[in-house]
């Protein structure tokens, strides 16, 4: 590991009074943040229980017990004999908090044309849609596909879903029509909602024509609900499409709740793995909502009335996340339709401050993109409503965490870093708001997660890397795979028997600060020394010249493996085999001389590129590797999300593939 980082950021007086955290800890007589880890990984079932009753949220029937184990860690059962419903739960506490006039949802288009609905018109939209969905003959357990962009309609379809116990399967709004069938085919989905399109880059998106071309293919879909986001045509097939306003003329807003298990499932997520068709993450009413509401309040410190923007689709777990944790908390959640950087690179600025963005959170990759473009778009705006910035989907490099801290945050607001995945129902380490912060850095385990960074045995390691895995079971946790139980288990559990290995590494530093160092089954093994592709890619990137980093490994007969590394370079610099060598000499100034590419490489500049299923487009990429024989264009990046626009755009996309 390369030199620690300082600490960078103390909690004021003002972060300290109004910490939920601390009010929560101080409650139940426990020693802050660290009692409350040590609280939830010695009794679990004690610290949800208590968790539920802070949060508000009401069974019925209530729970005897929080957690019944007897199938073992791998198959808990969160408050067995109880009825949950998370929907029924948020516009019941909207009720008791005075907030059903309070704003739930703001969003804002492409174009920049805003809506926003009340608690009160979002509980009646969705009752409507739920009545509708019922007289569509859907019904409970039945699987929904929703292949929407971010608007408020999406948000409504989520939820009257989970009001009458039918489980939905979220999707990119960029998929191609594969990867939407292939979801509905794997959860037999009997219906789909979409839209006849939407605006990207102020150029049309034709989602109902990808829809048609995924439910040729997906024979299990009966109906399909269009909502009309354009005011453009679309192919409607008779007996199966029908407008979402057509399939909601007449129908009552008004809804009686239905009966629900807490530990029915609500969701059904699909995650790429790194090698393998999608895993499909089945997620319970009193789970993953329950654990996103948890995380948003303890670590996010996110409060009743605040108002949070999140930059995600639904198809990423964020999406749901923010519905279900954010609602749940009554806060007020933003979201959006279009893209970062346009019209302007000033777009995400611009909405946080138009609506009095309290919480940020933004992927590293974004700010990597925006940062290029200059201060000057940060400084047209009064950014002054920030309270918290977030951020999730990859490690960090220095650099970008550094400018996102100074130029957004201004030195003064923490960076809550956060790190899960999927199948966890949100974070296994973060940072909170009571404690000190460190460039990159987790503050560690978040309460509720018994993790720890272990050997091949299953030992803990501190100072160096090994692999995170987590040791309890908790709320929000996956209950298998749909349909494939044994692969859940094999993925998990099998290799130490009653530990989670969640398949990242991890490090624990002298200060006791947690790092994310990639994922364990993307190593790079140099001369027997292991490394996470995210050192050397921060390595990289804390070169003047590079704003983003790619490594891989591939075979050396000296090495057993060397690197390869992919730059992306900021604007003004030319790729030549002289700033190549100026970059290699930064790795090895960081990492030690083996992580250095031999002298002897090859320099080669690619064109410009535009990556077709994240529309981020590269000025130059250089590359230089030891081994002259090794073909990267058959070689994107060893189990990384792939890009269809090709190898070039290897763009950190660590993370997205979880």
């Amino acid at each position: 590991m390369s030199a620690e980082p300082e600490i960078t950021w103390h909690p004021t007086e003002d972060y300290l009074n109004q910490s939920r955290l601390l009010a929560f800890a101080r409650t139940h007589a426990v020693d802050g943040y660290q009692g409350l880890q040590d609280w939830s990984a010695a009794d679990p079932g004690g610290y949800w229980d208590a968790v539920v009753r802070d949060l508000g949220l009401t069974f019925d029937p209530p729970y005897e017990q929080p957690v019944d184990m007897h199938r073992g860690k791998e198959w808990p059962e969160w408050f067995p004999g109880s009825g949950f419903d998370y929907v029924s739960n948020i516009f019941r506490l909207a009720e008791i908090r005075g907030g059903a006039d309070q704003l739930a949802v703001i969003w804002e288009g492409d174009g920049g044309d805003t809506r926003s609905l009340t608690f009160e018109q979002l509980r009646r939209e969705t009752n409507q849609l739920a009545n509708a969905l019922e007289n569509l003959g859907v019904g409970k357990g039945d699987r929904v596909g929703i292949f929407l962009p971010m608007i408020p309609e999406t948000v409504v379809a989520v939820l009257a879903c989970g009001l009458i116990g039918a489980i939905y399967i979220p999707m990119f709004s960029g998929y191609g029509a594969e990867a939407v069938a292939s979801r509905l085919r794997d959860g037999e989905a009997r219906v789909l909602i979409t839209a006849n399109g939407f605006n990207r880059r102020g150029k049309l998106v034709p989602l109902k024509a990808t829809a048609d071309e995924a439910m040729a293919a997906a024979p299990s879909i009966e109906r399909c609900i269009v909502f009309d986001q354009t005011q453009t045509p679309a192919h409607m097939q008779d007996g199966r499409d029908i407008w979402w306003g057509d399939a909601i003329e007449g129908i009552s807003s008004e809804f009686t709740e239905r009966d629900i298990a807490a530990n029915d499932p609500y969701m059904v997520i699909y995650t790429s793995g790194t090698t393998g068709k999608p895993k499909g993450a089945v997620h319970v009413h009193a789970g993953f909502p329950i654990k996103a509401a948890h995380d948003l309040a303890y670590l996010f410190d996110l409060h009743a009335g605040e108002r949070i923007f999140w930059l995600t689709d639904l198809g990423w777990m964020m999406g749901p996340w923010l519905i279900g944790g954010g609602l749940l908390l009554g806060a007020t959640i933003v979201i959006f339709e279009g893209t970062p950087d346009y019209p302007n690179p000033d777009r995400l600025w611009e909405i946080s401050e138009r609506h009095d963005v309290n919480v940020l959170g933004l992927a590293p990759t974004a700010i990597r993109a925006l940062m290029a473009q200059g201060t000057e778009w940060v400084e047209r705006h009064d950014l002054s409503s920030l309270r918290i910035l977030g951020s999730t989907g990859e490690p960090w490099n220095p650099v970008p965490w550094q400018w996102y801290f100074e130029q957004i945050g201004k030195r003064k607001l923490p960076i809550i870093n956060y790190s899960g995945g999927t199948e966890t129902g949100g974070g296994i380490v973060g940072c909170v708001t009571a404690r000190p912060i460190k460039s990159c850095a987790f503050s560690g385990p978040v309460p509720g997660m018994a993790a720890d960074v272990v050997d091949d045995d299953g030992n803990p390691v501190r100072g160096s890397v090994g692999e995170l895995a987590i040791r309890q079971p908790w709320v929000g946790m996956t209950r298998g795979f749909w349909r494939d139980d044994e692969r859940y288990v094999d993925t998990y559990w099998s290799r130490i028997p009653g530990m989670w290995m969640h398949g990242d590494w991890a490090e624990v530093d002298s200060d006791g600060f947690w790092y994310i160092r990639g994922r364990s089954d993307d190593t790079l093994k140099v001369a027997g020394k292991r490394i996470g592709p995210a050192e050397v890619e921060s390595a990289a990137v804390a070169h003047d010249a590079v704003q983003e980093a790619a490594a891989v490994g591939v075979p050396d007969e000296l090495k057993g493996e060397t690197v390869v590394v992919f730059a992306v370079l900021r604007p003004g610099f030319v790729p030549t085999a002289e700033l190549a060598e100026s970059v290699r000499q930064e790795i090895s100034r960081q990492l030690g001389a083996s992580m250095r590419p031999r002298s002897s490489f090859s320099s080669t500049i690619f064109p410009r590129h535009e990556c077709q299923d994240h529309a981020q487009s590269h000025p130059g990429v250089i590359s230089w590797t030891a081994n002259r024989g090794f073909d990267l264009a058959r070689e994107p990046g060893r189990g990384r999300a792939n890009c269809r626009a090709g190898w070039a755009n290897v763009l950190s996309l660590r993370g997205m593939s979880r």
